[in-house]
């Protein structure tokens, strides 16, 4: 490679500790230079961190190029180096008269500036595939190049950047992006044949696909231009400013300390009563069939103080639910301040019976901690997380849940699989006798808990008598509502270096499919056992099937379908008004199918009167 020098962040503050706040101030006011990022791009470089990127940038030098200050080995006048070295109006200076570049191995690399690296009111289309992360990730994004001078479209034949976030838990969810690829390549060359003088569509996939099949995605498909990871989306407008060259552009390095703590994501849907809030990123677990420490990395969490001051903007801006994200959000560990620490001895309790693979955390503020602070922040507000593992259900968590009114009384408690052997292949770190405990450990707390599940049918040597025991524990528990889905291998996965994948696919399919049928009939049972009930629900907007209806969900995420009518606030002396997206309304459950429930609204309410309205009522019965 053509450097002179590749200064290492932390050798530097090893040597130089008493600079280290000068050495972070430079690596701030300084973006990130070319040098560096082409060979990053191309995998020629790996860096550990963010800092390390920061420093490694701003640090490495050419010999060949006239704009970029050399620095030497760290010696006596490193200091001044940095403190008297070139700013970016130096390195930009020239490259505004003529395109100035850099070359690395061959390559040649241009300088971008403010200007360049400036959306200049380019227009972006979001698509987001997978889980409610996903969602939040894109808002961040979007909060991204909206800060750097991009615009939303609407319209994604009006774009001029399409950004895919994507998934890569399932095989299945990798090929609609793969089979959506192919669209988004026709899109971009019938704009090429329709406005040749036009800047081509940059097309960009972002998130966990992106981490895992970035080599493929940019040999493979050539209509990508832009590879963005999940710990990356700082860097997407200069990502997309490169992309601009004719170059591709890639970075998918995963970080130990990325949680966009500071960026506040900007929602995709403003019309929605509800948000997603990422608390923390990352897991430790390790279960063999999970790609998802291989594609969002190690655990880390957000500081309580940035999540609060979130929780507190969007209570401002009228919405009425949040919903707390992590890959293991009751793991949740602030450990951001000295109040952290403040009872070293204070470790991680797993759940009765429960194991990890890793040794038990000490200090940080836990996830009960957090779970207090947002309930407080506006009494009107309801709380959900997902998606915690059952390991960690400490009894402070179940009496928050049971005490807290705007505390939604669900919690999703994923199984996996009924059978010891293949929870043991899977390296949960439980048995079903623990789980079955644990289950009734929080019915005898929270008597009228819904609880929810994930299953996965045709794992690593799952037998018939396995798939039973599976179908057994779905039927004791009578889950609220439960997502099965066919095993498939992830690379690099613990089960792809150790396991093999030995259920043929159509036994995979149809194991798959008798766990949906069995779920579907117990919680038809369980639906129609609510006939009669008051429910207090959120109503989310119109219902897809009536104008005529509104649809909303109750305490456990049950969708509950209800005619649009006026109503009356009971404790605000008869005032009227139509029922409309936002409001609580007291509903009398009037029939069910296996998917949502059917009600008669009675009357406006909020979450602090609704059980005093209620047993006000059920007295007059």
């Amino acid at each position: 490679m053509n450097f002179n020098t590749i200064c290492s962040m932390n050798s530097i503050l090893r040597l130089y500790p008493r600079h280290k706040h000068l050495i972070h101030t430079l690596v701030r006011r300084h973006p990130l230079s070319n040098a560096v990022k082409r060979p990053l791009a191309l995998g020629i470089l790996r860096l550990k961190s963010p800092c390390d990127h920061a420093i490694n940038n701003f640090c490495v030098s050419s010999s060949n190029s006239p704009n970029v200050q050399k620095l030497t080995k760290p010696g006596k006048d490193f200091s001044d180096q940095l403190s008297n070295g070139p700013s970016l109006r130096d390195f930009t200076a020239q490259s505004n008269e003529a395109s100035a570049e850099v070359a690395v191995d061959g390559i040649e690399v241009p300088y971008l500036s403010h200007h360049d690296v400036n959306g200049q009111q380019r227009k972006v289309f979001f698509e987001t595939y997978g889980c409610q992360m996903n969602v939040n990730d894109t808002e961040i994004a979007w909060a991204i190049l909206k800060e750097n001078g991009f615009i939303k479209a609407d319209d994604i034949k009006q774009s001029d950047v399409i950004l895919v976030m994507t998934c890569s838990i399932r095989e299945g969810a990798e090929d609609k992006i793969w089979k959506r690829l192919k669209y988004l390549k026709s899109l971009k060359q019938l704009r090429k044949q329709k406005q040749p003088s036009a800047p081509p569509v940059k097309i960009g996939i972002l998130g966990c696909m992106a981490e895992r099949l970035k080599e493929k995605l940019i040999s493979t498909e050539r209509a990508v231009d832009v590879v963005c990871g999940p710990d990356a989306y700082r860097d997407l407008p200069r990502l997309l400013s490169v992309a601009g060259t004719g170059q591709s552009a890639v970075n998918v390095q995963l970080s130990l300390e990325e949680t966009y703590a500071d960026v506040m994501p900007v929602r995709i849907n403003s019309t929605s009563t509800s948000a997603f809030i990422s608390i923390m990123r990352g897991c430790d677990n390790m279960c063999t069939y999970c790609i998802v420490p291989f594609t969002r990395g190690r655990e880390r969490s957000r500081p309580i103080d940035s999540i609060i001051e979130e929780v507190k903007i969007l209570s401002d801006q009228g919405l009425r639910e949040v919903t707390l994200l992590g890959q293991n959000v009751n793991s949740y560990r602030d450990t951001s301040s000295a109040v952290s620490y403040s009872i070293p001895e204070d470790k991680t309790k797993n759940s009765r019976g429960f194991k990890t693979v890793y040794k038990p955390k000490v200090g940080g503020r836990r996830f009960s901690d957090l779970l207090e602070k947002v309930s407080e922040v506006d009494p009107e507000m309801r709380i959900r997380f997902t998606s915690p593992h059952p390991k960690d259900f400490p009894d402070e968590v179940l009496y928050l849940i049971r005490d807290r009114k705007n505390i939604c009384n669900h919690i999703h408690l994923p199984a996996q699989s009924g059978s010891n052997s293949v929870l043991k292949a899977m390296r949960r770190g439980y048995t079903l006798e623990s789980y079955m405990e644990l289950v009734e450990h929080i019915l005898s707390i929270i008597p009228d808990v819904a609880l929810s599940s994930d299953f996965i049918a045709g794992f690593c040597g799952e037998t018939e008598e396995d798939h039973e025991a599976t179908l057994d524990l779905m039927r004791k528990v009578k889950y609220s509502v439960a997502y099965t889905f066919p095993y498939s291998m992830r690379q690099k996965t613990g089960a792809f270096h150790r396991l093999n994948d030995d259920v043929p696919s159509e036994v995979k399919l149809r194991r798959s499919g008798e766990l949906a049928k069995v779920y579907r009939e117990e919680v038809l049972k369980l639906n129609l056992a609510q006939t009669g009930e008051t429910q207090l629900i959120l109503i989310e907007g119109d219902s897809k099937r009536s104008e005529y209806d509104l649809a909303g969900r109750n305490d456990a995420n049950t969708k509950v379908i209800i005619p649009k009518y006026t109503l009356t606030w009971n404790h605000k002396d008869g005032q009227e008004r139509d029922a409309r997206p936002g409001d609580y309304i007291a509903v009398k459950i009037t029939g069910a199918s296996s998917q949502v429930l059917h009600g008669n609204p009675l009357f406006l309410t909020t979450l602090q009167n609704f059980k005093t309205e209620k047993e006000k009522m059920q007295l007059f019965q």
